[in-house]
């Protein structure tokens, strides 16, 4: 995994991904919570958004710089390396 010292752009980029996935759970819980009408599709759409945060920040535990252009939309993919826990 990339480190502080010796990637410091990569390791800016991880700890973004998990920030903006961390703001972007706490804001589904509080339209969940305050909002009756909250559904399905609302839920599928800002869980997406979560998940596409999570996987590019696994991805990232070893990319030193950015993803390319090319990179970028299958970062955001649900990882074929990581196994959910229970």
């Amino acid at each position: 995994m990339i480190d502080r010292n010796s990637n410091p752009m990569g390791w800016s980029l991880l700890l973004s991904d998990l920030e903006d996935a961390h703001e972007h759970l706490g804001q589904l819980i509080r339209e969940i919570q305050a909002g009756p009408e909250y559904g399905e599709p609302e839920l599928r759409v800002d869980l997406g958004h979560v998940y596409a945060h999570l996987n590019r920040a696994w991805r990232r535990r070893n990319v030193p710089e950015d993803f390319t252009e090319a990179e970028w939309g299958p970062a955001g993919q649900f990882p074929e390396d990581l196994e959910p826990a229970a």
